[in-house]
Order: C-alpha cells, then structure tokens, then sequence
C-alpha cells in the first residue's frame, strides 16, 4: 500500500462532496478551502498582505479644539 488514499480514494471522496454540495456549488467550495489554505500558510509564515502602518505620534497630531 504506497501512500495514505489511492486513486480509488479520491474517487469515492470526490462523489460523496458531489452528492452533498452538488455540481454547481462544488467549485465556490473548493475556492473558499482553497483561499483559506493559502491564507493558513501565509499565518504560519507570517507573511501579511499589507504591512502595518504607524501611526503619528500624538504629540504630532493637530489638536482639536476644546470648548
């Protein structure tokens, strides 16, 4: 026996999301699994999207008036 699931395997576990999710909702699901993988992986390896912005120091921010 060579690995965790034959060909076999992934033929049956293909049918059975098919019979639960139908064809047309089938591809929605493999992207959010998709997107949530990659978004997993990127977490572990700390990479963000978008760097965090400083903010100013207050002491450099205008201030408002006071009544």
């Amino acid at each position: 026996m060579e690995g965790a699931f034959s060909p076999l395997h992934w033929l049956v576990v293909l049918a059975i999301a098919l019979l639960i999710f139908g064809p047309k909702k089938l591809p929605e699901v493999g992207k959010g699994l998709g997107t949530a993988i990659r978004g997993f992986k990127e977490a572990l390896n700390g990479k963000d999207e978008q760097p965090a912005k400083t903010e100013p120091a207050a002491k450099d921010a205008p201030k408002s008036p006071t009544a």
